[in-house]
């Protein structure tokens, strides 16, 4: 694979450079519900006008955590994570299986 940086090219430029590459498209695909979950708890707390640091106190864990979490490392993040999370922003999490698409 080629380096990661590349001058002069948008991320999004570069995302798709590499997406012509069969194993990167694949893993990056892999990852579609994760990217979900983390769209939607951020999108949630920003809604709700809820702080890093407040969700954190309601969750009774640290400002870090949060950040982490929101920063994609959440694939060690247990679903009882996930729920104090929705818990806590007055969220109800709901987990759906959908048939793949062909």
């Amino acid at each position: 694979m080629k380096k990661a940086y590349v001058r002069g090219r948008t991320l999004d430029e570069h995302i798709a450079e590499y997406m012509k590459v069969p194993d990167f498209k694949k893993a990056w695909h892999d990852l579609d519900p994760e990217f979900q979950v983390l769209k939607a708890m951020i999108k949630a707390r920003e809604k709700s006008g809820v702080s890093q640091a407040e969700l954190a106190r309601r969750c009774g864990t640290k400002q870090s955590v949060i950040s982490r979490l929101e920063r994609g490392a959440f694939s060690k993040a247990t679903l009882e994570t996930i729920k104090k999370v929705a818990d806590a922003l007055d969220m109800q999490l709901e987990i759906k299986l959908h048939h793949r698409k062909a």
